[in-house]
């Protein structure tokens, strides 16, 4: 039965805060809320799905928990279940960070290249 409302608790979580990070809402309410909290710490909280179903998840956890321990690790767990299940029903894929050398380049920082003769200061 507890497994039930650890799953209840997830779904709940992750389609309040789709709503509120990514969907119009009924008569485009939701956009209306989103553009009117602007550019402040409420307006960065509904850009982020993971920092708002973070917020959105403690009182469901609190609700859920029967103890302070339980509560403090429904959490981070019920918000966790919610953003595995975004990004397996995300549309976009996630980019992968990319990493490539430029190989036409010479690391001139440690060394000089071999046509520049040593300097007079040099001493070597």
């Amino acid at each position: 039965m507890r497994f039930y409302w650890l799953i209840l608790g997830v779904l709940s979580v992750w389609r309040l805060t789709h709503l509120l990070h990514a969907e119009d809402g009924p008569w485009d309410l939701v956009v209306r809320l989103r553009t009117g909290m602007g550019e402040g710490f409420w307006g960065r909280l509904l850009d982020c799905f993971q920092c708002l179903s973070l917020w959105i998840a403690a009182p469901i956890a609190y609700y859920l928990g029967e103890g302070v321990w339980e509560r403090l690790l429904l959490w981070p767990a019920i918000s966790g279940g919610a953003i595995l299940l975004q990004r397996v029903t995300d549309r976009e894929p996630v980019p992968l960070p990319s990493y490539f050398e430029d190989e036409g380049v010479d690391d001139v920082v440690l060394r000089r290249p071999e046509e520049e003769p040593p300097s007079a200061d040099f001493e070597g």
